[in-house]
């Protein structure tokens, strides 16, 4: 497609109205929470089949692989496919970087995450931007993205970090992402980098309504050096209020808990997580 073309569909397209895919957050129903398998990386990379048996065993209901899925065989992901089968366990998303939205990399992460049973095929990195015209280039390439994807039943989406929250020309790249998406692109909550960039999570929950369908639990604490290594729940984030908009206007379908580190082992920091997760949401 024609970048030009791209660009002239923006304001069209960014007011689209498709629904968005659903998978089962009814009202009354509880919503599952799984964990981003970066969270537990160097286990993962060692032992991918023993990694995710344990995180099942955890009680864990919901995994999401992150960028280097993206180099497994076809054959590879129907062997992961059959282990989370057996576990009990669904994979909603993938966190992709640019390789898997070029013209063929699409192909192949198309290709995957059906086979993992994914839906939502998540930009986890825009790489190197370029002032508020690369964010809208961003943005419309989720929206190309998008537009191969929902013939599918699929959709695409972007994971915020801290850079998408500093000002640019006076912006902030995600209110241009979320500005210049149709509104089946998700906007996958990163919590932890929404506070310390100092933006306020629910004002940007509340602002996006039926566009959050998954977040990131990721605490953060100013300080003392922990940052994102505190573990969930013993940071600064104020949980219930997220949760509370989450679900009453985000539309969030499930929950993903991450962690970049902690002062316990990758499988003991996610055990203790999802324990403070159960007190949490009673």
């Amino acid at each position: 497609m024609n970048p030009r073309e791209s660009v002239s569909r923006r304001s069209f397209l960014a007011a689209s109205a498709a629904v968005p895919l659903g998978l089962a957050a009814a009202t009354g129903k509880t919503i599952p929470v799984g964990l981003e398998l970066y969270s537990v990386r160097g286990e993962l990379a060692r032992d991918l089949t023993g990694t995710v048996r344990a995180v099942a065993q955890m009680g864990y209901q919901v995994v999401e692989f992150y960028a280097p899925y993206f180099e497994w065989t076809p054959g590879r992901a129907k062997e992961v496919r059959v282990l989370l089968d057996d576990l009990g366990v669904r994979c909603h998303s993938t966190h992709n970087n640019t390789p898997s939205f070029t013209a063929a990399g699409i192909v192949k992460a198309i290709e995957l995450n059906q086979i993992l049973g994914a839906k939502y095929l998540v930009m986890a990195s825009a790489g190197n931007v370029n002032g508020i015209e690369g964010w809208k280039e961003v943005a419309d390439l989720l929206t190309v993205t998008a537009e191969k994807l929902r013939p599918l039943r699929m959709a695409t989406g972007f994971h915020n970090h801290q850079t998408e929250w500093a000002r640019v020309e006076g912006q902030r790249p995600m209110d241009v992402l979320a500005a210049n998406t149709p509104k089946d692109v998700v906007l996958q909550f990163d919590v932890g980098t929404c506070l310390e960039a100092g933006a306020d999570p629910i004002a940007w929950i509340r602002a996006n309504p039926g566009r959050i369908q998954s977040v990131h639990c990721k605490d953060w604490a100013p300080g003392d050096g922990k940052g994102y290594r505190v573990l969930f729940g013993e940071g600064v984030s104020p949980w219930a209020e997220i949760f509370a908009a989450a679900e009453a206007a985000g539309g969030v379908e499930y929950y993903l808990i991450e962690q970049e580190g902690s002062r316990f082992p990758e499988l003991e920091t996610a055990q203790r997580c999802l324990a403070t997760w159960k007190k949490l949401k009673g």
